[in-house]
């Protein structure tokens, strides 16, 4: 039991956290799995809840002290999940010792995307717990999120320890194991065949864009400020040399500056300047304070117009107002977002559906998180079918294509000045879940109620047959 605890928490720690190696998290379960039919369930649960517990830890330290959440929110989320997972290794023994070897093979990935689910639409950080983000780095197995979304993306990675566990057993029949290699070998096929058709398919034309994000204070800098207004000079540098390349939009970080509606003019006419005479789009992150409210917006210079931010991180912005409206830049295909807004795959299907082939993104990470926080904005693209220009300041410029490849990236910190600039391919039509959004939650539900239903079979098959087991011993204890 120790050493497949050990084993399993090890590979959930490498392969799931803020920079996961890809295809661990796809064995992680599957120490606890073989060892799971020869225990007890409470032995069963306790390797499971210790592995995947272990295994998490480094989340407990970037809720509670990077993103500073509640520690209700940070260990309840945690323990929650651990528990849940325990309980579906549960069901799985179950399942195996009776010989429901199909419904063991769909009981963990079903309830596991069943939970990441409801988790996306009932918590406050969306789609950010899941385990699809640990496989953005294996190309031709993500595009199947085009479909799906990024729940396909989850099932498929423990659906793979699922059908290994089952089957390796040797108690496993022979045609069992026929039938699922054949299932699993066909799905194998069609996911990969799909992926690198999908890869295959030939671009459109390409739009440049330049993500900036240049050196500045810790905290948001007052457009009325000298700092400010160095801050201003040097973006403008940037332009003019992101121009001379030939970027046609070029996006800056989230809250680069603070500002009101008397300071604006400040940032607008450097901006507006630059950007009309240049003849490109520039997209400014700011925290902006009208008369009744401050937002966290991100305005297109030349033209003006303003979008804010839709969904505020818990607890760090609940003094700024939420925005509700989607914009456009204007004679473009191009929507503005902001950092987590691309935590919500709603929100960018809702682009997507409204014309949007690009998104501009100013964000904001915090440093450690750069990796998995962008790489969640792309599996975006791939879900929806467009590309992502996402600017971040303490994070990673990332520009990518609607098949999730990286076109550009560059770590970014306030001491340095970085850019890039990328030639992003306009996306065919819109994608299977960009049209049909979460089908395959409903899909996860029935498997899973399925599997439920084999279990409940199999215990009234238990049951029914206690009676006569104990009505065999009394007949042989009265012949006796």
């Amino acid at each position: 039991m120790v050493a497949a605890t050990s084993v399993s928490a090890l590979l959930w720690l490498f392969g799931t956290g803020l920079h996961p190696r890809p295809g661990l998290a796809a064995l992680a379960p599957l120490p606890v799995l073989l060892l799971a039919p020869r225990v007890s369930a409470r032995t069963t649960f306790a390797a499971a809840f210790g592995s995947w517990f272990l295994g998490a830890l480094p989340y407990l330290r970037y809720f509670l002290h990077t993103v500073e959440q509640p520690p209700l929110s940070a260990f309840g989320l945690v323990l929650g999940t651990a528990t849940i997972y325990a309980g579906l290794l549960l069901l799985t023994r179950f399942l195996v010792r009776h010989g429901r070897f199909a419904a063991a093979i769909l009981a963990l990935p079903a309830g596991w995307v069943l939970m990441e689910y409801l988790i996306s639409r009932a918590g406050p950080f969306g789609a950010w717990w899941s385990l699809a983000y640990t496989q953005s780095a294996v190309l031709p197995v993500i595009q199947v999120a085009a479909l799906t979304g990024w729940l396909g993306v989850s099932f498929l990675v423990l659906l793979v320890p699922a059908a290994l566990a089952v089957l390796i057993d040797t108690a496993t029949p022979r045609h069992t194991r026929i039938r699922c290699t054949a299932a699993a070998l066909t799905m194998a096929v069609a996911v990969c065949g799909y992926g690198y058709a999908r890869l295959a398919q030939p671009t459109g034309a390409t739009v440049p864009v330049g993500l900036v994000a240049v050196a500045q204070p810790e905290d948001y800098v007052p457009v009325d400020s000298p700092d400010g207004q160095d801050m201003i000079t040097r973006v403008v540098a940037e332009v003019e040399r992101l121009a001379d390349r030939g970027a046609r939009a070029i996006v800056l970080p989230e809250k680069a500056w603070r500002a009101t509606d008397s300071t604006l003019p400040l940032l607008s006419g450097p901006l507006t300047e630059v950007a009309t005479r240049r003849d490109v789009h520039v997209i400014a992150g700011l925290v902006l304070t009208r008369a009744d409210a401050s937002v966290n917006a991100a305005i297109d210079f030349p033209t003006g117009v303003v979008y804010e931010k839709h969904y505020l991180v818990p607890g760090l912005e609940s003094d700024l107002r939420p925005g509700t409206a989607w914009t456009r830049v204007p004679g473009t295909s191009w929507a503005l977002a902001i950092c987590f807004d691309l935590d919500r795959p709603a929100l960018v299907r809702t682009n997507r559906a409204q014309g949007a082939t690009l998104l501009l993104v100013p964000a904001l990470d915090f440093r450690e998180d750069r990796w998995l926080h962008s790489r969640m904005a792309v599996l975006r693209g791939v879900e929806s079918g467009l590309g992502i220009a996402r600017a971040p300041q303490l994070g990673q410029l990332v520009a990518s294509d609607s098949r999730g490849r990286i076109l550009a990236a560059a770590d970014t910190d306030i001491t340095v000045t970085r850019s890039v600039l990328a030639a992003i391919p306009e996306p065919g039509p819109e994608t299977f879940y960009a049209r049909y959004g979460d089908w395959f939650a409903a899909l996860a539900a029935l498997l899973f109620a399925l599997t439920l239903t084999a279990a409940a079979a199999s215990l009234r098959t238990i049951r029914e047959s206690r009676p006569r087991r104990q009505r065999s011993r009394v007949w042989a204890a009265h012949r006796n």
